[in-house]
């Protein structure tokens, strides 16, 4: 079922809607299990949109092995998606910084605070992000280090290639899953592909990692896959790898590649005057966990990112 979770009025007689679709079994009993699926935050992040089609597609082919609610939010910033912008176009507000928003509020914090009450009391919430335009990113979910006991078992399901385990300090209250988590609501993020573009297999993976989850969770009866390990890093396991020049990067891998310290991952060339600028090389054995997908650099640019730690 379809619903309107939020509705602004904007000029020209036209409205802002954010909706969902709710999947549910025909008959409820009261004690469902209710997993939530957001995606669209940021206007220029698609792969969500893949992931949200794929996994309603799926449920209604067998409708019957349904057993919990499922509540899939596909586009929280509608306007952004249309402009192709980050932010909401006119305010140019990040959305992922209004939350939990206010009743009274602007546009923005408006729209945060009907979509946040609408996922209160949900058992979990998967918050699905595309990465950015600059990078491609390997299927990964991201959490605060002060939630890792909670969010590992949920997290092991999900079928992605790594988690990245950041220190609570360092992520922004007025995010999504950050204010979720502070209410009881169990949330974290998952980054995949770039900007602008849909990964049908990052997508595909994801879903059969929802799935999985939904089934351990009690809200699916169906077959599913058995989850791959992940990858479990923090940010001391991360090597980032900056341009010492400008110019195009020529990447000589690609992600999920395994490198040793020393490899060669890649050039910055003049394309003036065909020379080579700089051999780029890995400080560090490790897998490609991220790769520059925008070739054009200045010196400084982020190149790519090597993760070392362990499978669980």
């Amino acid at each position: 079922m379809i619903e309107t979770v939020a509705a602004v009025n904007l000029m020209v007689e036209e409205v802002l809607k954010i909706k969902k679709n709710r999947l549910a079994p025909d008959v409820l009993t009261g004690k469902e299990k209710r997993i939530c699926i957001v995606s669209g935050i940021y206007g220029d992040e698609l792969q969500g949109q893949y992931v949200c089609y794929e996994l309603i597609r799926r449920i209604k082919e067998d409708y019957g092995s349904l057993t919990g609610i499922v509540d899939i939010y596909p586009t929280l910033n509608p306007l952004g998606m249309e402009a192709r912008t980050r932010e909401i176009p006119g305010p140019e507000l990040e959305m992922n910084g209004l939350f939990p928003g206010s009743p009274s509020g602007v546009m923005g914090e408006y729209a945060a605070y009907c979509v946040f009450e609408d996922i209160r009391g949900a058992d979990f919430c998967l918050d699905v992000h595309g990465s950015n335009m600059y990078l491609h990113e390997i299927l990964q979910i991201r959490m605060n280090d002060d939630c890792v006991e909670e969010l590992m078992p949920y997290a092991r399901a999900l079928n992605t290639d790594m988690i990245w385990i950041h220190p609570s300090n360092q992520v922004k209250s007025g995010s999504l899953a950050y204010e979720l988590n502070k209410i009881g609501v169990k949330c974290f993020v998952t980054e995949s592909s770039y900007a602008y573009k849909i990964d049908q297999d990052y997508g595909n993976q994801l879903v059969d990692g929802i799935f999985a989850l939904m089934k351990e969770m009690g809200i699916w009866k169906g077959e599913t896959i058995v989850p791959r390990e992940p990858l479990v890093t923090n940010d001391a396991e991360m090597a980032y790898i900056n341009s010492e020049s400008s110019g195009i990067f020529i990447p000589d891998v690609t992600v999920s590649t395994f490198v040793r310290q020393g490899a060669r991952i890649g050039t910055v060339v003049d394309v003036i005057t065909g020379s080579v600028e700089e051999i780029v090389t890995a400080p560090k054995d490790g897998v490609i966990s991220a790769m520059r997908e925008y070739p054009a650099i200045e010196e400084g640019s982020l190149l790519a990112r090597i993760v070392g730690g362990e499978r669980t």
